[in-house]
């Protein structure tokens, strides 16, 4: 038998961060259960498929049941909460690498249009969205933001490193600043190794006609891999949402589920 899209384990986690459900006047139809509509959104979430096409066998509900939840939750900051759950407890286990960072985007197109998009040049102008992530020296997501595919990759670079939140879990301090960050030349610009090390990070930049992108691929493959495990959800791979918060919600619920798998050893 497949293994439940919402497991006993991920519903633990998530169930506390839910919002208590508003009161209900007498009469109509029965509220769906949060877990059944949680997974009629992992549905999407996993195969892509347009709302109004999840199967009844799911037993989630309509998609447009399902769409209000995902969106309700993402303005009650469920899933941003969800991520920094799985870090806090990533990092009580031990498994967040601080020694060093990577970070990297990749554009991906908007074929409905909306908010955070603009004229992609690597895809003959044509709108997208840009996807900015930094992550552990073993690929666990830590941070996002999306900006309009037409955005420099530079430009968004201190308020990525600011989207790092505190990440508890152990006694003492919480942290949020790796000691190195790996980066490409895209980021080869006084303002980026400034920005690093009014953090305390020490920048690990390359240099524009000096150095090799080869000699940084020892470190920078990992990020590579972790945007490969987020278009493993194919909602992902396009965005088909007109709403950037919709998007996001997806995005920070691929995040939390792979962290979820790092802490379960899946990864």
């Amino acid at each position: 038998m497949a293994s439940p899209l919402v497991s006993d384990a991920l519903w633990s986690i998530i169930e506390p961060l839910l919002p208590v459900p508003p009161p209900r006047p007498r009469g109509g139809r029965p509220r769906v259960p949060d877990r059944a509509a949680l997974t009629g959104i992992l549905f999407v979430l996993r195969t892509g498929i347009q709302w109004e096409m999840l199967p009844l066998e799911v037993g989630c509900g309509s998609g447009i049941t399902c769409w209000r939840r995902l969106r309700d939750w993402q303005e009650a900051g469920v899933w941003d909460a969800l991520h920094r759950e799985l870090l806090r407890r990533l990092r009580a286990a031990d498994r967040i690498d601080w020694s060093r960072a990577c970070l990297d985007s990749a554009s991906l197109a908007a074929k409905r249009g909306g908010d955070k998009t603009g004229p992609n040049p690597t895809d003959r102008g044509r709108l997208g969205t840009k996807r900015h992530l930094v992550t552990d020296r073993s690929g666990i997501p830590l941070a996002f933001i999306l900006t309009g595919a037409n955005t420099n990759d530079s430009m968004p670079f201190e308020e990525l490193l600011d989207s790092i939140l505190p990440i508890g879990g152990k006694p003492g301090r919480a942290r949020h600043r790796p000691d190195k960050l790996h980066a490409d030349k895209a980021y080869d610009h006084r303002r980026c190794r400034q920005a690093c090390r009014r953090r305390g990070i020490s920048p690990r930049i390359a240099r524009r006609g000096v150095e090799t992108s080869e000699k940084l691929g020892r470190h920078r493959w990992v990020i590579e891999r972790t945007f490969a495990w987020i278009n493993r959800y194919r909602r992902l791979v396009t965005r088909y949402e007109r709403r950037s918060d919709i998007h996001h919600a997806f995005t920070a619920l691929a995040c939390s589920l792979i962290c979820f798998n790092t802490l379960q050893k899946r990864f």
